[in-house]
């Protein structure tokens, strides 16, 4: 008997037509950036909407349609856009999903497939999957990235990591609470609004807008008190989704830190960097190569106006740029090492432990073979340099439990106030002598 075979190709391609007559849902990992970021990609005509479902049935959803060895992440982006596709709250005909691609040999090269595949086993064999990449990785989609809307989409990331690191400097000490929340809800719309009329991402205004930005955060009134600080790092996803780490910054507030998220600009750096590298070690299109380096330096220049802004207010720390993390790692992990988060994890924990960053939660999807290498496989190398260093390394996956999480970040709480404690007194003895 012959085996039967289906022809509906999983997830439908989305074609020009679609452009028009379709939403777009997108799953949400940075709400700051991506809130700035679809307006970018709404200004050339599409229609999106940035998902915030966020109750237990998402990761029911995740684990019904991906394996729970495959990966945290995709368990989670996958089971978010199928559970938004259950609440009846669209129209299925003319509704599409986005996944991002950034090519290499990990997870999200793969999210593709593995959403078309769930798509089906859904029940939504005709919803059109939309690739977000860069490396070419989808050839059929009507979807097309032209440098202009990428350098929008650039200044938008760049505008959600200031106005991030700015609220988490503050928020620990304002005055007045929720002060640093309405600075952050009047640039995210602010910022939003100028991109979708296409202004705000020339290098000029772009200028101008951080400069406003910063003196309205500096204008803050603060009531600046010793509070433990806490960094974090991870994979990309778990590191910054409050759904993926069960609302970690939050669980960190509440616990009286300050907390540094270091931005995702550099995160970009290192993967376009990545292919610079890949052509130098191993040859490759020369026509590629000149397009990575010119991308290159126009996301260097972008971040090097936000640290230039950043170094007129000496009350803010001024994150490491790109090439100064690149250089901090130098004698400690190769550059070879670079699949998930690569070297670029190991530096990210470098540059806080030297900005006072030394309490560090490194999270991470279980069983995720490249940031257990990067991360917590460079702990021991990273005390050996830095012995008050103070990191923990916190597995996130469906089965692990928020108390047992909560609790072990609470241990290292505990050891950073007992470490600051006998900093204190060593001082207090110093002014007596």
């Amino acid at each position: 008997m012959k085996e039967i075979k289906s022809h509906v190709r999983p997830g439908l391609p989305f074609t020009n037509k679609m452009k028009k007559e379709y939403k777009i849902l997108v799953p949400d990992m940075l709400p700051i950036h991506f809130a700035i970021l679809i307006e970018v990609i709404s200004s050339y005509g599409y229609n999106l909407e940035l998902l915030k479902n966020v109750s237990p049935r998402v990761q029911e959803e995740g684990l019904k349609y991906v394996h729970n060895d495959t990966c945290y992440p995709a368990l989670c982006t996958i089971g978010q856009m199928i559970d938004a596709l259950n609440s009846g709250n669209y129209d299925l005909d003319h509704t599409a999903v986005m996944i991002t691609q950034t090519g290499g040999g990990c997870r999200a090269s793969n999210y593709i497939h593995l959403l078309r595949k769930a798509m089906v086993k859904a029940g939504y064999p005709n919803v059109p999957v939309v690739s977000l990449n860069i490396s070419g990785l989808e050839k059929d989609s009507s979807f097309k990235l032209t440098l202009p809307m990428l350098v929008k989409m650039l200044c938008a990331l760049c505008y959600g990591d200031l106005i991030t690191l700015l609220k988490n400097q503050i928020e620990p000490y304002e005055v007045e609470k929720g002060a640093s929340g309405k600075v952050v809800d009047k640039w995210t719309a602010n910022i939003a609004a100028q991109l979708k009329k296409n202004k705000g991402w020339t290098f000029k205004a772009f200028e101008r807008n951080m400069r406003n930005i910063v003196s309205d955060f500096a204008g803050i009134q603060q009531n600046i008190v010793p509070k433990i600080k806490v960094g974090v790092v991870g994979e990309i996803y778990v590191k910054y989704s409050a759904l993926a780490n069960n609302d970690l910054e939050k669980f960190l507030r509440s616990q009286d830190c300050e907390v540094n998220v270091p931005g995702i600009m550099s995160f970009i750096c290192f993967k376009i960097d990545n292919r610079i590298e890949d052509i130098k070690l191993y040859g490759g299109s020369k026509a590629k190569d000149a397009v990575c380096k010119m991308l290159l330096k126009i996301v260097q220049r972008i971040e090097s106006i936000m640290h230039g802004v950043l170094s007129e207010y000496e009350q803010f720390e001024k994150p490491a740029t790109y090439a100064e993390l690149k250089e901090m790692v130098a004698d400690v992990i190769g550059y070879g090492a670079k699949m998930g988060e690569g070297w670029l994890l190991t530096a990210e924990m470098v540059e806080l432990i030297r900005s006072g960053y030394g309490n560090i939660v490194c999270a991470q999807p279980f069983g995720c073979l490249p940031n257990h290498i990067v991360g917590k496989g460079m702990i021991r190398k990273l005390r050996s340099l830095y012995p008050k260093a103070n990191i923990v390394p916190i597995d996130y996956d469906p089965g692990a439990t928020r108390v047992n999480q909560e609790n072990r970040i609470k241990l290292m709480l505990a050891v950073a106030a007992e470490g600051a404690s006998k900093d204190f007194e060593v001082s207090e003895e110093t002014e007596t002598v």
